[in-house]
């Protein structure tokens, strides 16, 4: 198969859709795979180093596109690229559909095949390949919501760990799942007061269990929430519907239960976040205030950090991407059935109900 990595274009997006080691890999099977010139430079890997693992350098994001049969990216491709997938097409990266009815719309019509990691699921209910990108932007949440606690960046002016004599901040953490649990040990290692909610009671008890000392846990619901927030300085926003859009934990008029100065963090802004009052920023703007409140929801966190975010996401797609390069995307769905869970658009149709209902289209089951 021909595989195309382009360079991501999103706005301060430096990870790129796979290692020089993950390169190697695909060109051990078999594989031509084409890498557009300089895709890879701002994750630490340079041209040379692809060609040294067998890949081919293409001058444009055009000439990458057409030379592919399989595209292998990071993020949902941007208007500027919507015209480059070419019916047929594996495009393999995170699409978060059903927060860009634009998007979904252009892949329709495009005809290609969208195969989404997030919606790559287990029969655990995991979600492979969005879990290492969730590790990284829980953590880097975390540190971001301490970062934008300063006066001098908008915030109350706290230190998180505070000093002997002067109480750590409270940090409110809404969800449990892989971003929650890795933004509430950032703040318990930092010295916070943590509670974490879930409406999940099973994983309330795992976490009971697991987290550290500083943390606590609460069921999650409206009244509860609203009681938290009063006296609680950072909150993380890490709820997840698979493939569907975020629910709204905290509405505009629940500010107002906030001091001036409490930053949100919406780690969740990838699927429409969970802050009625969030809307995507970017890495060169990341916050903006609302009522008083700090508001951070950059949508490609991990980007900040694209070397470790890299590595980490190509050790997880990887075999993935062997599997669809060596089988085609129809067998490889059919022998698994986590990775047909992928299947979002194909070649003119919505094959992932959560989407489909979401914008009023019809869904349309794929057989394989």
């Amino acid at each position: 198969m021909r595989i195309g990595i382009p360079k991501e274009i999103k706005n301060n997006e430096n990870r790129v859709g796979m290692t020089p080691a993950g390169v190697s890999e695909l060109v051990a099977h078999g594989h031509e795979v084409f890498v557009q010139h300089t895709a890879g430079v701002n994750s630490g890997f340079p041209d040379e180093k692809y060609v040294k693992a067998g890949a081919k350098i293409l001058p444009t994001i055009e000439d990458t596109y057409r030379s592919a049969d399989m595209i292998i990216k990071v993020k949902e491709p941007i208007e500027p690229e919507y015209p480059l997938v070419k019916p047929g097409q594996l495009v393999f990266t995170y699409f978060h559909f059903a927060c860009d009815r634009k998007l979904t719309e252009a892949m329709v019509k495009s005809g290609g095949v969208c195969l989404a990691y997030e919606t790559v699921q287990l029969s655990d209910g995991s979600l492979p390949l969005l879990v290492p990108m969730s590790e990284v932007a829980g953590r880097l949440g975390m540190i971001n919501g301490a970062y934008y606690l300063q006066k001098t960046k908008g915030g109350k002016g706290k230190l998180v760990c505070g000093v002997p004599g002067v109480k750590p901040v409270k940090v409110l953490v809404l969800g449990g799942g892989i971003v929650g649990q890795a933004a509430a040990r950032v703040a318990a290692g930092l010295g916070a007061t943590v509670v974490m909610t879930d409406i999940s009671l099973p994983k309330l008890r795992e976490l009971s269990l697991t987290m550290p000392a500083n943390v606590s846990t609460l069921y999650s619901n409206r009244h509860n929430i609203e009681q938290e927030l009063p006296d609680t300085d950072v909150v993380i926003g890490s709820v997840l519907v698979p493939g569907d859009k975020a629910p709204h934990l905290i509405t505009r008029d629940m500010l107002g239960m906030m001091e001036p100065g409490s930053v949100l963090v919406d780690v969740a802004i990838d699927q429409g976040g969970c802050f009625e009052t969030s809307h995507p920023t970017t890495h060169s703007e990341p916050v903006y205030e609302l009522d008083g409140i700090v508001h951070y929801a950059v949508a490609n966190i991990p980007g900040a950090v694209p070397h470790t975010s890299t590595s980490a996401l190509t050790n997880a797609t990887l075999r993935y991407a062997v599997a669809l390069a060596d089988k085609g995307w129809r067998r490889a769905c059919k022998d698994d059935p986590a990775l047909a869970l992928g299947l979002n658009v194909v070649e003119g149709k919505v094959t992932y109900k959560a989407v489909a209902d979401v914008f009023g289209m019809a869904y349309e089951h794929i057989e394989l």
